[in-house]
């Protein structure tokens, strides 16, 4: 039996080890000495009884134990730090660290966020724009908004919004270009793609099943659906939009909706953070703000076809 809690510099040791498996990198991270961790980690595991890590090559690898004891030891380290942050004097703004991905800061996010700092002067809001899924821990980050299917156990997970796929233009080209009445017509137009070439196959397939003639193989290729929609914007073609990522643009009239035809996403909108800090008040107070502000989005007419 295990008579004694092992020390918050061991489980932060085991945590950054765990997430670099290096523990080079891990000193790095903690400010410590390689020597320091290895110490920490020595003592862990006779504290356990069971070996953490196992030398793979140059590398290290979790053994079992240590894939097992790692959640624990990360919900137990989150507490800690939810804890002290809930109880750390006001007086000065609090700051709130969140991760999305570049389409959603530069379509969704960024342009809504004024009416949020209006309304909210005491919370320091720093967005952090990458691809990747973040690390909560090592990142620093207190709340993401992820594109996926909703499925992280490890996480607090919120539905932001579903989204719709259709074809979205300038009025521009709708007035100056070959008439676009329905999907067929789409062959007389130059198609956006995304960098899979993919997404306007798998649209017409369930749009429009059976069409034939359209060419997938050309059109400009963008890496970023916010590139690909505002070349649309730009009148350089028709693009296959997201509803969420959208949205601004088809109120302010800068696109349109030309076919009625739109089929669900695969995947979803999601705010995530460490369970336990969604109870945090800044972390409920920003959620609640996105999800008012993706339920406005639902409402705007605006984003429907054109008649």
């Amino acid at each position: 039996m295990i008579d004694t809690i092992p020390s918050t510099a061991a489980l932060r040791a085991f945590e950054a080890a765990a997430n670099r498996l290096n523990f080079t990198a891990a000193a790095r991270d903690l400010n410590l000495t390689q020597g320091a961790i290895s110490h920490q980690i020595r003592d862990l595991e006779a504290r356990l009884g069971t070996p953490l890590f196992a030398r793979r090559g140059r590398g290290l690898a979790l053994t079992q134990a240590g894939q097992s004891y790692l959640p624990f030891v990360r919900e137990a380290l989150e507490r800690l730090r939810a804890g002290a942050e809930a109880i750390r004097p006001t007086s000065r703004p609090t700051v709130l660290t969140v991760s999305v991905s570049p389409n959603f800061a530069t379509k969704w996010l960024v342009p809504r966020l004024g009416a949020f700092l209006a309304d909210h002067p005491d919370l320091d809001l720093r967005i952090s724009a990458a691809m990747a899924h973040v690390d909560f821990a090592g990142d620093g980050i207190d709340l993401a908004v992820r594109h996926g299917t909703g499925s992280w156990p490890e996480l607090a997970v919120t539905k932001l919004c579903s989204e719709e796929l259709f074809p979205v233009c300038s009025p521009a080209l709708l007035a100056n270009g070959p008439p676009l009445k329905s999907p067929a017509d789409l062959a007389r137009q130059v198609l956006i793609q995304d960098r899979s070439r993919e997404g306007w196959g798998h649209w017409l397939q369930r749009a429009a099943p059976g069409l034939e003639g359209i060419d997938l193989d050309h059109g400009p290729v963008f890496n970023q659906t916010s590139l690909a929609i505002d070349a649309a914007v730009a009148a350089q073609g028709v693009a296959l939009a997201r509803s969420a990522l959208a949205a601004l643009d088809l109120a302010a009239g800068r696109l349109v909706r030309p076919l009625n035809e739109a089929v669900p996403a695969e995947f979803a909108y999601w705010i995530v953070c460490p369970k336990a800090r969604a109870e945090l008040p800044k972390i409920r107070r920003f959620t609640k703000w996105l999800l008012q502000t993706a339920e406005a989005d639902q409402d705007r007419p605006s984003t429907s076809p054109m008649p």
